[in-house]
């Protein structure tokens, strides 16, 4: 488990030190504003829809690790290249590729981290694993920021990024040598019989998820506001979003403690942290703003280790790569639709971006309330 956080941690320093620049690379090769945005829309519903699919092959396989190492291989191999792409046509292609590469392996790991948590717990598992991502994501951007300051050059940039990249193909490797066959770290059989599918408790937590993530604004629309409002200034919006990293790799750890202690009772702090987050950083305010930065890390923490590491107890050994393929598919498109309704209300009025995060939070607490009673019965 530990092994998978090191390659998440070197993964993460090599894909979010590219996404730091890849907006500017694309411009200085020639894409106008609209041909960015769709690149950048695309790259993110294939890192989303790419994941059911590699799931449910998993499943069907029970070849996780060959499928976990194919989409680190096409993730990390991508940004590296970057540097030789000569038009933006094929950096474009380029980054549909890393993001495609990342969904790939998704499920899979997290199936994998699922048996290996639980012999120590999986809420500290998923909490672990997510911290080390967080460093990973702080460093990145931080080494690229860095040699560009020395060197000038996106191309640069892009190619240094290959050390952290093969690092964590080589840790992944060694990873796979160790442990061959990860489901055998399962220290108990959870739930259902092997060969039954997803019950119902899955199904209610996915009807938790939709509104829930639904309703959570993206960063990308609370540093436009920042920006254009003049609440924080240029520099200080990335340090803002650094800060909310730290906190989210803080809040990580606690919250895998707590529910490897409490069981999905836990569930009940997503939306009682993510109710004020939208009106706080939506608001007129700097210091209420900076606030809603903060706590927006918080839930990312609480949402990348407890949603993820609920999802293991919930489904059968047999079908969990399916069930995290599911689970991540539908994460990554209600935060996309959630976040581009929440984009269009904000032209009308900032307030009712707010009303309509804080309407889909509460509606997120009927289903959530099902789910903790039928985990009662």
């Amino acid at each position: 488990m530990v092994l998978l956080g090191v390659v998440d941690l070197l993964a993460d320093a090599t894909y979010e030190g590219a996404r730091s620049i890849t907006g500017p690379f694309l411009a200085s090769l020639g894409a106008g504003a609209a041909a960015t945005g769709f690149v950048a829309g695309l790259g993110e519903f294939a890192g989303y829809a790419l994941r059911a699919v590699s799931g449910y092959l998993g499943d069907r396989t029970g070849r996780f690790w060959a499928i976990t190492i194919s989409g680190y291989v096409l993730n990390l191999a991508a940004v590296p290249l970057l540097a030789l792409a000569g038009s933006w046509q094929v950096a474009s292609a380029l980054m549909v590729a890393e993001r495609s590469g990342r969904a790939i392996r998704g499920p899979a790991r997290d199936a994998m981290l699922s048996h290996a948590g639980s012999r120590m717990g999986r809420g500290w598992a998923f909490g672990l694993h997510e911290a080390l991502d967080q460093l990973g994501a702080v460093a990145g951007p931080l080494a690229v920021a860095a040699v560009l300051y020395l060197a000038g050059g996106y191309r640069t940039g892009f190619a240094i990024l290959a050390v952290p990249a093969a690092l964590s193909l080589a840790t992944l490797a060694l990873s796979r040598r160790l442990y061959p066959d990860p489901g055998r770290l399962e220290t108990r059989r959870e739930g259902r019989e092997e060969g039954e599918g997803l019950q119902r408790a899955f199904w209610l937590y996915m009807a938790f998820v939709v509104p829930g993530v639904g309703g959570f604004a993206s960063f990308q629309l609370v540093s436009y506001h920042l920006e254009t409002t003049g609440l924080l200034p240029g520099a200080g919006i990335p340090l803002a979003f650094a800060a909310a990293m730290g906190v989210d790799a803080l809040v990580a750890l606690l919250s895998g403690r707590l529910f490897d202690r409490l069981g999905l009772a836990v569930l009940v702090s997503v939306p009682l942290l993510t109710l004020p987050v939208a009106p706080l950083a939506f608001s007129g305010s700097a210091a209420a703003a900076l606030g809603g930065v903060l706590l927006w890390g918080a839930v990312m923490g609480v949402q990348e280790t407890i949603m993820r590491a609920a999802v293991g107890g919930m489904a059968p050994a047999a079908v969990r790569g399916t069930a995290y393929g599911l689970f991540n598919a539908v994460y990554g498109l209600c935060w996309f639709a959630g976040s581009s309704v929440m984009g269009v209300l904000y032209e009308i009025g900032p307030g009712y971006a707010a009303a309509f995060s804080v309407v889909l939070e509460l509606a997120s607490v009927g289903p959530l309330a099902l789910l903790l009673r039928e985990v009662r019965r």
